[in-house]
């Protein structure tokens, strides 16, 4: 259950590593997989950054920087859930990939493991980048 000021981990490739929730779509309390949330980027990756030689080489340019507000869908909860088949499931940490406010994913590519409720959400986009989902 995502709510206000929890702390995810950016599964996609835009160059967030760390952000924080500061608002649910729902306007429910609790955000869960599938659920479409506002976040801000804590930590993001130095991949944008130029070395002394003037931008010799492959660097790829990162989509979103520290203090950026995005939306965001949850992909993965600590807290358990339960399936309509019995069958509880419960991940590590807490997740999320970065989407445009049309509802596209800001990355290309999303690395772990995502929940398959994001099938029954109409999120297959998600499902079809990430490379596992269970």
């Amino acid at each position: 259950m995502i709510q206000l000021k929890t702390m995810l981990n950016c599964i996609d490739n835009s160059g967030a590593t760390v952000v924080e929730c500061i608002a649910n779509m729902k306007m429910k309390r609790h955000a869960r997989i599938g659920d479409r949330i506002i976040v801000v980027v804590q930590k993001s990756r130095n991949l944008g950054e130029t070395g002394p030689s003037g931008g010799a080489g492959s660097v790829t340019a990162t989509k979103v920087r520290r203090g950026d507000i995005r939306h965001a869908i949850v992909v993965r909860t600590a807290k358990k859930v339960q399936r309509p088949d019995g069958m509880v499931v419960k991940f590590d940490d807490n997740a999320c990939a970065l989407i445009g406010k049309n509802g596209e994913p800001i990355g290309t590519r999303i690395n772990g493991v995502v929940g398959s409720e994001l099938r029954d959400k109409k999120w297959s986009k998600i499902l079809s980048l990430a490379s596992q989902h269970v």
